[in-house]
């Protein structure tokens, strides 16, 4: 079941196979609005997307990759000049922010329920050229970016704007 908000009511409908395959389809796009904002509940398949990447296998999913990218990063800055086939990463600012990438996985390995919109900005960060994970131009710092991104896997956020 989601959870789907059509003018005022909160309305239960059945979760269908076709949106679930269509909400991970289109991923990284529902990704991007969940992260700026848009509400889950005001489109399905950002409701399905929102309900899967949610799930503990999702988050811990995420955290995988957060602490893969801390692997390279450290590999990098240990040879620099060993080429790789990936996009590089801005090794030196990961390096540096490690203990907020810390933080960000510890929040999304928590058994406690977090926001779809913390998961999607953690997400989002790892899968945007650019991201300042990856671009040195980016226009925000990779400590904002983290720190925003940790503020809403608080478990003490509100899962459903009351706006």
């Amino acid at each position: 079941m989601s959870i789907l908000v059509l003018g005022d009511p909160l309305v239960i409908r059945p979760r269908r196979l076709t949106d679930r395959v269509l909400a991970r389809a289109f991923g990284a796009s529902l990704d991007s609005e969940l992260a700026a904002g848009r509400a889950p509940e005001s489109g399905v398949l950002r409701a399905a997307r929102a309900q899967d990447i949610v799930s503990l296998r999702s988050r811990q999913a995420v955290a995988g990759n957060w602490d893969h990218v801390l692997r390279v990063a450290r590999r990098a800055q240990a040879s620099p000049a060993t080429p790789t086939r990936a996009l590089p990463v801005c090794a030196d600012r990961i390096a540096a922010a490690e203990p907020a990438i810390r933080e960000l996985m510890a929040r999304l390995v928590t058994p406690l329920p977090v926001t779809a919109r913390g998961v999607a900005m953690a997400s989002v960060l790892l899968t945007d050229a650019t991201s300042p994970v990856y671009n040195r131009n980016s226009s925000v710092t990779l400590g904002d970016a983290l720190a925003a991104a940790v503020s809403q896997l608080d478990p003490a956020q509100p899962l459903i704007d009351a706006a």
